[in-house]
This record gives C-alpha cells, sequence and structure tokens, in this order.
C-alpha cells in the first residue's frame, strides 16, 4: 500500500497516478505546449495532446485533478479503440448458403502468432446449430461465400 503512495507524483507539469503518467512538454514544433499520456511501463505515450497557456502567456498551465482525470479519460478511450480495430481486423463473419440451400455461420479467427500464423475457421448450420466444419486455415484466408462452399465441397481450406 505504501508504494502505491509513493508511486503517486501530483507536480504542476507532471502526475503519476493509477499508472499512468501525465507530463507536460515543450511543443517543438511551435511555441506553445503539449501534454503526454503515457502507462507505466510502455515506452511510449498513448496520446499527446495540446496544453493551455497559462495566464502569462508563455508557462503552461498546471495539471490539476480534473485535467488528469480528463486526459486519463482520453487515453483510456484511445486504447480501447485500438483494442476494438484490432479484434475488428483479426475477426471475420459472414451468414451465406450452401448448395444445398442451408443457411451457414462461417467465422475466421486469425491467430497472432509469429512462428505460425494461422487462423481458426469455422462453419455452423444456422438452424440446427451444428458444426459443420471447424479447423487451421492460411492466416491469408479469403471469407467468402464461394470459398465457404469450395471448403465444404472439397474439405480444403
Amino acid at each position: 500500500m505504501d508504494t502505491d503512495i509513493e508511486d503517486e507524483t501530483s507536480d504542476p507539469r507532471m502526475w503519476k497516478k493509477s499508472g499512468w503518467i501525465a507530463c507536460v512538454i515543450k511543443n517543438e514544433i511551435d511555441e506553445g505546449w503539449a501534454v503526454s499520456m503515457t502507462r507505466m511501463g510502455d515506452a511510449e505515450p498513448v496520446l499527446v495532446s495540446p496544453w493551455t497557456m497559462g495566464r502569462d502567456k508563455v508557462n503552461p498551465k498546471p495539471l490539476d485533478h480534473s485535467g488528469f482525470a480528463t486526459l486519463l479519460k482520453g487515453a483510456k478511450d484511445v486504447l480501447r479503440r485500438h483494442e476494438d480495430a484490432l479484434r475488428a481486423r483479426l475477426h471475420r463473419s459472414i451468414t451465406c448458403t450452401s448448395e444445398t440451400g442451408q443457411r451457414l455461420s462461417a467465422a475466421l479467427d486469425i491467430q497472432l502468432d509469429e512462428d505460425d500464423p494461422h487462423a481458426i475457421l469455422s462453419i455452423v448450420d444456422e438452424q440446427t446449430g451444428e458444426v459443420m466444419r471447424r479447423g487451421r486455415a492460411s492466416a491469408a484466408f479469403k471469407l467468402s461465400e464461394t470459398t465457404v462452399r469450395r471448403l465444404l465441397r472439397t474439405g480444403d481450406a
């Protein structure tokens, strides 16, 4: 518990709290200031945003509790959007009909593996819930009604 308190900092230009570091930095591009939000342990900031000038129009406005809370919410939103985009890129699904007229649901889930990139392909009969096929496929497999029909006919992904 004491280490959590020691890890917290609330300096006017740097806050450490809740596993995050907010740091006000000089904007190298123009005369203004920026603030970066970095998760502790990460090498790169999750969010870099312009920061307001103080009353003297030279120095930055000091960080405060509400500013930190707003930045924290923004950084968490950025992470969530990145995770959603990754999930969408790694999962594909379609609904189609087989050559016999069955309504099928096909899902392709790409597995992130540096040594053995592959995907898991599942084809389910929508009416009965029966798994028609499930197995490995190439990570480059193109999921379409034609490829699903061919897979059911030949067994080759």
